[in-house]
């Protein structure tokens, strides 16, 4: 391996996005965070693996910080869609149709966030609230749920993990599903079907 020359003051910061940015190539390539190692790492970027551990200090906390990024521009992809959408039901259903454009128009992004092992820890209730993009839609189903537009008898968070099937589902097939003939409009009608079914139930429940 060429190792690179020791970095100069002020491109410790340089390194550290070069980082990020190889760790996120191999994530997209393997699919399995277990077969990207801190050699493979570094080899990709051009330095010991040491060299490594003076920005992060391991694998994991380089991979979170990959996929955080990663959150944060979901989420305001999503944001700037719904931003204006005054109907909570219709904003519903602008939001899943922003998160399968992003996977679609960003495919390995998408599989590094959502298609990889991921972490054995399941999150809390809580924490999920504070995640980004889903602890927005977690709002935006309790807003439509204080409108009346959606039973307020069912969870906020179940709610919106069901809508968070619904979308993924639709974008792993578009993006892992090439030469099938989907619909132009595939993912509205999917979406805006179950968003109906969603408010179908406020109907019957009042």
């Amino acid at each position: 391996m060429n190792t690179r020359a020791r970095a100069r003051r002020g491109e410790g910061a340089h390194l550290r996005e070069e980082l990020l940015d190889a760790t996120e190539r191999l994530l997209a390539a393997t699919g399995d965070e277990e077969m990207v190692s801190v050699r493979a790492i570094a080899e990709a970027v051009g330095v010991s693996p040491p060299a490594i551990y003076l920005h992060f200090p391991d694998k994991d906390a380089l991979i979170f910080e990959v996929c955080a990024a990663r959150f944060a521009e979901l989420d305001r992809f999503i944001e700037d869609a719904a931003a204006g959408v005054r109907d909570p039901i219709e904003a519903l259903v602008v939001r899943g149709r922003a998160y399968v454009r992003f996977g679609v128009e960003n495919p390995e992004q998408y599989r590094v966030l959502f298609m990889r092992r991921g972490s054995a820890r399941a999150l809390t209730p809580a924490e999920l609230r504070e995640t980004a993009a889903f602890g927005n839609l977690v709002k935006a189903v309790e807003r439509a749920q204080q409108a009346g537009r959606l039973t307020s008898s069912e969870d906020g968070v179940r709610i919106a993990m069901e809508l968070w099937a619904v979308a993924h589902g639709v974008t792993s097939l578009l993006i892992g599903v090439h030469g099938f003939p989907w619909p132009a409009d595939f993912a509205d009608r999917v979406l805006r079907t179950y968003v109906d079914g969603l408010s179908s139930r406020a109907d019957t429940s009042s």
